[in-house]
């Protein structure tokens, strides 16, 4: 597929070819050039007729397809809370890929999205990087990128209503402590056996859930709003060893020096939602333009369905009116989501290589009057504002 006529953007938001092409092989950028291609031009290809193209949006903390489109309790999957550690639970088995947020997603230009288990759970289970469009799970998975903890108030007051661990974020932290170093242990008991000959300790399938977490392959994806959960996260983290990122962060402001001479990740987000428990009494929309001048890796995020998919590129526009610098909070939603994410090798930028993951819109994404016209995802059209596919 070709793309020409086309003004491209880069994920900071500032154009890189005024007037240029986008080539797209077997899913991926091939070319990108300035001016119209040399090669001939098929029905199959997109005239952009002067619009935008931007790298595709990636909201890098949801829970799409497990909180279903108007489905109530028969499209909910995403809190086990039968038991607070469940590291074994795979998001893919309980991802309902026809669930109508999707569509919404596209026609916003979002065109992958972190999603997983929700905070009920001290260890809910994995995250993955899934895109937005695909013919199956399977095929719209991207990446396993995490496992989800979560520390404060919602751990708290799911199993304190059943009189059972944890009710105390003490606690919390405890039982999380307990399971990292259970599986470190079997990890260990598993490396030795191999080595020497021995029998492989009994099969401990949370402590292998665990076990590419401990070997940093994926990262831990900590739920915390509250600044002491916050700084709870980063002990636990560094203890183990563990590469992490601060979900939600609400009052992260409030210990961004300390975060920023860390060099954390910070997921912020829902941006446009009320203060409506007691940890978010601290929220600002300062939060992301404070931490990221502290030194702090900040992505944007909805929580969806806390904030409908499709408010992304808004959510990243309240951060800029509250001092964020537009170029970063494109990035936010875009590279840097990618980086944090761990699939910056696939998504994120307009680059040779890359997924073929952009959309075309008229206008300037954090602007809510720009219509997105069309959206591609590995390099094929998902969805054209007018047209029938």
């Amino acid at each position: 597929m070709l793309i020409y006529n086309a003004e491209i953007y880069s994920s900071d938001g500032t154009v890189m070819i005024p007037n240029g092409y986008v080539r797209c092989h077997n899913g991926r950028i091939a070319c990108i050039g300035e001016g119209m291609p040399k090669e001939n031009i098929s029905g199959k290809d997109v005239n952009a007729e002067g619009l935008r193209l931007y790298p595709g949006l990636i909201d890098i903390h949801t829970h799409m397809g497990l909180i279903g489109d108007g489905q109530d309790a028969e499209g909910e999957d995403v809190n086990e809370d039968s038991e607070p550690v469940t590291p074994h639970l795979r998001t893919i088995d309980g991802f309902c890929y026809t669930d109508g947020y999707f569509s919404d997603a596209i026609r916003a230009g979002i065109t992958c999205c972190v999603t997983g288990v929700g905070s009920t759970n001290p260890i809910g289970g994995d995250l993955i990087a899934v895109k937005t469009a695909g013919r199956s799970p399977d095929e719209m998975l991207l990446k396993r990128v995490g496992i989800k903890f979560a520390l404060g108030e919602n751990p708290k007051s799911t199993f304190s209503e059943r009189d059972a661990a944890p009710i105390t974020r003490m606690a919390t932290a405890a039982l999380i402590r307990e399971a990292l170093f259970k599986a470190q242990r079997y990890m260990k008991d598993k490396s030795d056996a191999l080595e020497s000959g021995d029998s492989l300790p009994e099969f401990d399938m949370k402590s292998e859930a665990l076990i590419p977490l401990l070997k940093n392959e994926i990262k831990a994806h900590f739920h915390c709003h509250r600044a002491d959960d916050i700084l709870t996260a980063v002990r636990i983290a560094e203890e183990f060893a563990l590469e992490y990122v601060l979900i939600h962060c609400t009052e992260g402001h409030i210990a961004a020096e300390i975060l920023g001479g860390k060099k954390a990740s910070a997921v912020v987000g829902p941006i446009i939602c009320d203060r409506g428990k007691p940890e978010l009494s601290g929220q600002t929309l300062e939060n992301a333009a404070i931490l990221l001048k502290n030194g702090v890796n900040v992505a944007i995020c909805t929580d969806h369905p806390e904030v409908p998919i499709q408010y992304l590129p808004a959510s990243a526009a309240y951060c800029v009116k509250a001092g964020l610098p537009k170029a970063e909070a494109m990035r936010g939603i875009t590279s840097r989501a990618a980086e944090i994410a761990g699939i910056s090798d696939r998504v994120g930028e307009i680059a040779t290589g890359m997924d073929g993951d952009m959309f075309l819109a008229d206008g300037d994404p954090l602007d809510i009057m720009t219509d997105v016209k069309m959206t591609f995802i590995n390099g094929k059209t998902v969805w054209a504002k007018g047209k029938t596919l």
